[in-house]
């Protein structure tokens, strides 16, 4: 449990550098298949009859407790994740497209995309229990510490893969306005899929001269597990060995987006989706979910040793641990399938004309879904704010946010020809102490 507790907090600092996937780029006056994956409407305004993505990659990672100075100065990343009383969140998201292509006919436009993606994931997580695993003691300084927490805390890791076929048609155009839609079916191929989940955890963590020890307590637990993370959860080349797995999944996007036309281009490009709207079903004989009730008894019984827990690398070991110490009782599993739903959540955005050359982009995305759901895999709210400089071959932007894990957030990105790179956190991250780390690059071209 040590180490699966370990890797997650060291997984901020292995991924070096949240949670808008490509902020900035995503909006850009030269539409193409990025501005396709948030809003498939979007593939109506292809700047380009025939548009190719040859790769794009982008690493985010947000967190409320550790600064990027404290990345630089502290040698116990541990003990600062786990400080103080707020509950720990950390979301780490990678996220890989690969080959993919868009094109018009007429009112009709097409496209096919294929995409991976990584996280992992803290939610919630109470820092005295969070510390007395990790690190072998109490972030209270006293020796008792009482928990009467109400919500599902929960690590959790996944991968998947997709195959997207959107397709998109304007509905309604004059010399002023344009209208489009647009939907896409995206074939989901679940990769692995871990979740330890607690949810409404009480009790009271004492310590002793051979460990810390959990005592008067009860909780309702879920463990799953399938796939490489059912093996071996803290080596992080695991999760990039499974992104792809078999076809057992089905989700779709719908977009709706109105342009105010000008003479070269549009003054007011504006619209609103709604992504991920479906779930995957992750199979398999190594499979296990199961649902418990953990029930300690008040003393004499000492309780739980948390120090029983080190060496544990995986849930199956700490699912053995727990059974094995007798306070845990089984109350539902299901071994051959675990159905997980996507972060489904509510896009809406605007790129304004200022002046000549001269952008300023607005983002919203909402979440529709809870994270406290076991089967839920998660997803943040934010906002942002874009200025671009925007010529024909050449962008420079800068994305300012506010994210629901991180908070505020700056940094800038840059578009030559087909090349795109750039980070929305770069800028905070060299002036202030931002929670938040992040880095995308891409290339892309048009023809005709």
């Amino acid at each position: 449990m040590k180490k699966i507790i370990l890797i997650f907090a060291l997984a901020f600092t292995c991924f070096g550098f949240a949670q808008e996937h490509f902020s900035g780029i995503s909006t850009s006056r030269r539409i193409g298949i990025l501005n396709g994956a948030i809003n498939p409407a979007e593939f109506s305004n292809l700047s380009s009859r025939l548009e190719i993505g040859l790769f794009a990659t982008s690493i985010n990672a947000s967190n409320n407790k550790v600064g990027f100075s404290d990345l630089l100065n502290s040698n116990n990343l541990n003990d600062l994740i786990f400080t103080g009383s707020d509950p720990v969140n950390m979301r780490i998201d990678a996220e890989i497209q690969g080959l993919g292509v868009a094109f018009k006919i007429q009112k009709w436009s097409f496209a096919l995309f294929s995409k991976a993606t990584a996280k992992l994931n803290l939610v919630g997580i109470d820092p005295n229990i969070g510390s007395a695993i990790s690190n072998g003691f109490l972030s209270n300084p006293l020796s008792i510490t009482t928990l009467n927490n109400t919500s599902n805390q929960r690590l959790l890791g996944t991968t998947w893969g997709e195959v997207n076929l959107s397709v998109a048609r304007n509905v309604f155009e004059n010399e002023n306005n344009k209208w489009n839609v647009g939907a896409t079916i995206k074939l989901l191929f679940p990769g692995s899929y871990t979740n330890l989940g607690a949810n409404i955890v009480q009790g009271t963590l004492t310590n002793y001269p051979d460990g810390i020890y959990l005592n008067d307590a009860s909780a309702n637990i879920n463990i799953a597990y399938s796939g490489n993370l059912a093996n071996n959860f803290d080596n992080v080349n695991d999760y990039s060995k499974s992104l792809f797995g078999n076809l057992n999944g089905l989700a779709t996007d719908f977009g709706i987006n109105y342009q105010r036309k000008s003479s070269n281009g549009y003054k007011l490009n504006a619209g609103a989706s709604i992504r991920n709207i479906g779930s995957m079903t992750f199979k398999g004989t190594g499979n296990s979910s199961t649902n418990y009730v953990l029930t300690i008894p008040q003393s004499p019984n000492l309780g739980l040793n948390l120090s029983d827990f080190e060496g544990d690398a995986n849930l199956q070991d700490v699912e053995n641990t727990l059974l094995d110490s007798g306070f845990l009782n089984k109350t539902e599993r299901n071994n051959e399938s675990i159905s997980v739903k996507l972060p489904t959540v509510f896009n809406a955005y605007a790129d304004i004309k200022v002046v000549s050359k001269f952008y300023v982009s607005i983002f919203g995305q909402k979440k529709l879904g809870s994270d406290n759901d076991n089967n839920q895999i998660t997803s943040q709210d934010s906002f942002s704010l874009t200025p671009r400089l925007a010529f024909k071959n050449f962008e420079l932007y800068s994305s300012w946010a506010s994210n629901e894990i991180s908070g505020i957030t700056g940094g800038i990105g840059t578009r030559l020809f087909g090349f795109y790179m750039g980070s929305s956190s770069i800028l905070t991250a060299l002036t202030s102490d931002t929670k938040q780390a992040d880095i995308y690059f891409g290339y892309r071209f048009g023809i005709f």
